[in-house]
């Protein structure tokens, strides 16, 4: 599937710091974040609690889709989505080469 650069153009890509991690109450892979996507905090559900614990997660830049519809993921209200790349077994979050602040666009 391929989709135009207008439809692309929509997605609103941001640089968010992860706030805080919480275990999610109903499921054992997700964790919920909370982000500062810098127009204000967002709550995520993701699947990567066996990928990076929480401790590892508070305090980093990731890449967001910002203007993503909330969905509720086992209970849990998820208001974005970050972006990750899988090599097989292994997810690495997208971040950013230098430090931005949260809210900066990715073009």
């Amino acid at each position: 599937m391929t989709i135009s650069i207008q439809d692309f153009s929509e997605i609103d890509l941001r640089v968010a710091e992860i706030k805080a991690v919480e275990e999610h109450p109903n499921a054992d892979k997700l964790l919920v974040l909370k982000i500062d996507t810098g127009d204000g905090e967002k709550q995520l559900v993701a699947g990567i609690k066996n990928h990076y614990s929480a401790e590892e997660l508070v305090g980093r830049k990731i890449i967001v889709i910002n203007n993503l519809a909330p969905v509720v993921l086992r209970g849990v209200e998820s208001q974005g989505m970050l972006l990750a790349a899988r090599d097989d077994d292994k997810v690495v979050l997208l971040t950013t080469e230098k430090d931005v602040k949260p809210g900066s666009r990715v073009q």
